[in-house]
């Protein structure tokens, strides 16, 4: 498990490029919040939106997370973990003014990138 890619994987390219290509410039692998040690793999920072692609294993997707049976109540309570971290961070990052938007690795890129287009307009238009 420790190969696993967190950074730059094929559904985190997927999106960037869709975003690019819908006109939208971000930063990428960045804290938004200062002093939390949090990151966001795409930040737009002027519209405040920090965008998070979760892998349904890693964070216990509702439609596709699987409980290994080897080991199971280590790994329960790793994912169970995550969630809560991820609750945790969209908690402070709403407290300090940004919006966390949070993309499914299973979310088809495009729609996923219409939804992240969508906040981010509407947090620049307000």
């Amino acid at each position: 498990m420790s190969r696993q890619k967190s950074r730059d994987t094929k559904v985190e390219i997927a999106l960037r490029k869709a975003l690019y290509a819908a006109g939208l410039r971000y930063r990428v692998h960045r804290r938004p919040i200062q002093g939390v040690r949090r990151e966001a793999d795409i930040v737009f920072v002027g519209a405040k939106v920090a965008v998070f692609v979760d892998g349904c294993f890693w964070h216990g997707c509702p439609e596709h997370a699987t409980w290994p049976k080897n080991n199971a109540e280590f790994w329960r309570t790793k994912i169970e973990g995550n969630r809560q971290r991820d609750v945790d961070t969209d908690t402070r990052l709403a407290e300090a003014g940004w919006l966390p938007v949070r993309v499914w690795e299973h979310e088809a890129a495009d729609i996923a990138a219409h939804r992240v287009r969508a906040a981010v307009d509407g947090r620049r238009a307000g």
